[in-house]
Formats: C-alpha cells, structure tokens, sequence
C-alpha cells in the first residue's frame, strides 16, 4: 500500500533507513512506497550521495549501502533527556489527537537509544510531572499533523467549517501558519472564497481533505501577518 508523500527531509531519512535494512533496493519501490515519481527518487539518492552517504548502484538491479556503514547513535544529555519527557507530559495534554499520537510514537523512539540510566531517570521523571490543563482530556481535533505537512508542502485544502455562529460552509484554503490560543489550535489561511486572511480554529472543522494542488507561498512571516491583519 502506498504512502502518503511525506515531506523531503522526512522522505530522505526514511530511504536511508529501507536502505539499511535491505541488501538491494529499486527506484521504483521506493518511489511506489513514497508516493512521488521515479525522478523525484533519483534526485533524493543523488542528494544523499552529495551529503557523504555511500550508495551504490547497480546498474539495473537497484541501490545498495556500503557495507558496514550505519548512520551515527543520537546522544542525549541527561537535561536534553528530561526536556523531552517533560514535553511528553505537556503534549499529551493538547487537544489534536493526531500530535499526540504522533509525538508518543517519536518520543518511543527517542527512549529506544538512551542509555539504561537515562531510560530509569526518565521514567521517573515522566511520574513526576504533572500539567493541570484539559485535565478531561478533551481531544477536539485530529488535522493538526495534516496541516503543518500542507503548510510545508504549500498544497490547497478542502474544509468543511462550522463558525461559532453555527454556520456550515465548504471552502478551499491556502494553509499558512499555526498558533495556539487558550488550548485551541488555529489555522492563519488565504481563503479563497472571501480572497483574504482568514483564522480557522481546528476543532470548528468538521471535515479536511488535502487537495493534489499546490500553491504559490506567500511572501509574508506570521509577524507581519499579525501586524497587517490583527490591527483590521
């Protein structure tokens, strides 16, 4: 089953790591298991290649690694450690389902590669820690994780919203940047049907849908967006 295109430098890593677990290793399957084009891959080997990954290749049987070559163990310090587990503590608390889920899976394989001592200190401290906000565990979202891939990715997207006013309406929008207010997510987007800004809050969006269309990136940071637009 195909994947949904990741964005690049999270698809770079990705092929290291099939590389690594495979003998040999075609263009076309990864190119099939990352959802981009055959082309797309030759560019990503040859951009590994550039930064000191030795890859070989076979000429019409596929790619392989050096023999013997791993990528390099990550360290933590003992605070880089306990900063990441107080994190944990903090994220669980959100309120998008789809950050939580995806920093509980990262965050287990970070603990994976710390030392034994490490791994008992963290587990102590991860007890230890408490955060008193959405103490019901409120999960009102769950497209957190899909829209910073479209923000990064500049591709359109479909919504389904329900304002405040409880009215519904359908319109396509230009994803841009991303702040929290009060526990709740919003979304800063060009909305194309009143051709402007506008902010969407995450947990009003009844539905979302990634659209195979790309847009051209807005030539504008989050602080001019809210010195231009705050002020209206």
């Amino acid at each position: 089953m195909e994947e949904k295109e990741k964005p690049r430098l999270s698809r770079l890593t990705s092929i290291i790591t099939q590389l690594q677990s495979r003998r040999l290793i075609t263009a076309r399957y990864l190119a099939e298991k990352h959802g981009v084009s055959i082309r797309t891959i030759y560019r990503d080997i040859r951009t590994l290649e550039q930064s000191g990954i030795p890859i070989f290749t076979e000429e019409g049987k596929g790619y392989s690694l050096l023999e013997g070559y791993q990528l390099p163990p990550v360290s933590f310090t003992e605070n880089e450690a306990n900063s990441l587990i107080t994190a944990e503590q903090l994220i669980k608390k959100n309120k998008d389902l789809s950050f939580i889920e995806n920093y509980s899976n990262a965050i287990i394989k970070i603990k994976s590669v710390l030392k034994q001592s490490q791994k008992e200190k963290v587990e102590l401290l991860g007890d230890r820690i408490y955060f008193r906000e959405n103490i019901e565990a409120d999960h009102s979202s769950n497209y957190l994780m899909t829209i910073q891939s479209a923000i990064t990715n500049f591709q359109l997207l479909d919504i389904k919203y329900l304002s405040l006013a409880n009215q519904l309406s359908e319109r396509q929008i230009e994803p841009f940047a991303l702040y929290s207010s009060k526990g709740n997510w919003l979304l800063i987007a060009f909305c194309k049907l009143r051709h402007e800004f506008r902010s969407f809050r995450i947990d009003l969006i009844q539905n979302l849908s990634t659209l195979n269309e790309t847009f051209t990136p807005h030539d504008m940071t989050i602080s001019q967006y809210f010195e231009l637009y705050i002020k209206k």
